[in-house]
């Protein structure tokens, strides 16, 4: 069976969290990819450059992109 590559997406932060972390709870994983997020400056930097507001409920694709770009496919 092949494996296909992690496609960006827009999609809701808990879903792409749920990626990461797939054991966690919804709002666990969401917690854990945003510390990570904001953990990292560079990545942030660049999510503020594409539009980002830490009360968004979802990614742009091309935050999805910059996260994975940052933290390496879920």
């Amino acid at each position: 069976m092949d494996i296909l590559p992690f496609r960006t997406i827009f999609m809701r932060k808990s879903e792409l969290a749920l990626r990461y972390f797939p054991d966690a709870s919804p709002v666990v994983a969401t917690n854990h990819l945003m510390r990570w997020v904001h953990g990292c400056p560079d990545l942030m930097s660049e999510l503020i450059l594409v539009g980002y507001q830490r009360t968004q409920k979802h990614f742009t694709g091309r935050q999805v992109a910059l996260i994975v770009r940052f933290l390496g496919d879920p």
